[in-house]
C-alpha cells in the first residue's frame, strides 16, 4: 500500500475526523472560558479584593530605566525582566474553570449515555445438555 493511499485511509477514518473537530471545537470553547475569566470573573475578583486588575501584579526583577512606565507592558516594552504571576493566576483560573466545565460536560454526557443490555446468556453447548438429560434420568 503506498504512502498516499496509507495517509487517505488514515485521514477519512472516523476517530481522526472526530479528533480534528474535537480540536477545533475545544480552542473555541477555551477562547470563550477565555473571555469568560478575562472580563466577567477576574474584574468581580479584582473589585472584592481591593479594586486592582490580578494581570497586573508582578515584580520587577533587574533595575527599571528611569522614564519606564511601571506598568507590566511597560516594563517588557523596555526589556526589564519581570515576574508576572498575576498573569499566570489568571491562567490557573482559566485552566481550572475549563476543567470544572469539562468535568460537568463528560458527567452529564455519561449519565444520558444508554447502557448497553446486558447480554443474552449463551447457550448451553450440546454435550451439556445432554449429560443434564442422562443425569435427570439417572435419579429417576
Amino acid at each position: 500500500m503506498g504512502f498516499m493511499s496509507e495517509f487517505k485511509e488514515f485521514a477519512v477514518k472516523g476517530n481522526a475526523m472526530d479528533l480534528a473537530v474535537g480540536v477545533i471545537i475545544g480552542a473555541a470553547f477555551g477562547k470563550i472560558v477565555d473571555s469568560i475569566v478575562k472580563d466577567l470573573i477576574m474584574p468581580i475578583v479584582g473589585a472584592v479584593f481591593g479594586g486592582f486588575d490580578f494581570s497586573n501584579l508582578f515584580v520587577a526583577l533587574d533595575g527599571v530605566p528611569e522614564g519606564t512606565a511601571m506598568t507590566l507592558e511597560g516594563l517588557r516594552e523596555a526589556n526589564v525582566p519581570v515576574f508576572a504571576y498575576g498573569n499566570f493566576l489568571t491562567i490557573l483560573l482559566n485552566f481550572i474553570i475549563l476543567a470544572f466545565i469539562v468535568f460537568v460536560i463528560v458527567k452529564q454526557l455519561n449519565r444520558l449515555k444508554k447502557e448497553a443490555p446486558p447480554a443474552p446468556p449463551a447457550a448451553t453447548p450440546e454435550d451439556i445438555v445432554l449429560l443434564r438429560e442422562i443425569r435427570d434420568s439417572l435419579k429417576k
